[in-house]
C-alpha cells in the first residue's frame, strides 16, 4: 500500500469527504492539519500549487483534492494507485 497524506483544515466539509472515503477503503494515511501548524501551508501550496484543502498526495503522487480523488474512485483507478 503506498502511503497517502493529506493537507487539511479542521472546518472543511471536503476534508471530512476525504477522509470518510480513505477510512471506508481501510487506508491510513498522514494528516497534516496546516491550521495547527499554519508554517506548513506554504509547502503545501510550493508543493501542489493549490491553496486549498485538502491536497492528497498517494506516494510521490500529487492527485489534488477530494473531487479529484473522488473522480479516480468513480473510474476505478484509485484502488491500483493505492496499491502502487
Amino acid at each position: 500500500m503506498q502511503p497517502v497524506t493529506m493537507y487539511t483544515k479542521p472546518y472543511c466539509g471536503f476534508c471530512h469527504a476525504a477522509k470518510r472515503l480513505l477510512a471506508k477503503k481501510g487506508v491510513e494515511f498522514t494528516e497534516i492539519d496546516i491550521q495547527a501548524q499554519p508554517e506548513l501551508r506554504q509547502e503545501m501550496i510550493q508543493k501542489s500549487g493549490q491553496f486549498t484543502v485538502p491536497q492528497i498526495w498517494i506516494g510521490e503522487t500529487h492527485v489534488g483534492g477530494f473531487d479529484d480523488m473522488y473522480d479516480l474512485e468513480q473510474r476505478g483507478k484509485l484502488d491500483p494507485l493505492l496499491q502502487g
